[in-house]
C-alpha cells in the first residue's frame, strides 16, 4: 500500500510540474506576440490597439519603435544648420522642427 501511495504521489507531482511548465511557455509566447502601442511624446499613454494619443492626437507606435524614433534628427526648414534630437521649435525663427525624412512633428 505504501508503494502505491508513493507511486501515485510521484506521478501527481510530475504531472503537475509538466502542466505548470507548459502553461509558463504558453504565457511567454502570448507576451511575445502581444503588441503594445504608446505615444512617442507621452510614454504614460499605453494601448493594446493602434490609434491616436488622447492627449496630443499623434499616432500611437509600437513600443519597440520608440527607440528608433528617438534616434531621428529634427531640422528647421528655414534655418540651415539647426538640428535637434527632439521635436520642438527652432530657436532662431520659432518654426516647428520637422523630421529629416520630411515628416512634420508637432510640439505639444
Amino acid at each position: 500500500m505504501k508503494k502505491l501511495i508513493i507511486v501515485l504521489s510521484v506521478f501527481l507531482a510530475a504531472h503537475t510540474l509538466g502542466f505548470a511548465q507548459t502553461k509558463t511557455e504558453t504565457s511567454k509566447k502570448e507576451a511575445q506576440t502581444k503588441t503594445i502601442y504608446t505615444c512617442p511624446m507621452h510614454s504614460e499613454v499605453v494601448s493594446e490597439k493602434e490609434g491616436k494619443c488622447p492627449k496630443c492626437g499623434m499616432e500611437l507606435v509600437k513600443k519597440n519603435q520608440i527607440k528608433a524614433s528617438a534616434e531621428k534628427i529634427y531640422v528647421c526648414t528655414m534655418c540651415k544648420g539647426v538640428t535637434s534630437k527632439k521635436p520642438g521649435k527652432c530657436p532662431k525663427c520659432g518654426m516647428d522642427l520637422t523630421l529629416k525624412e520630411g515628416k512634420p512633428e508637432h510640439n505639444h
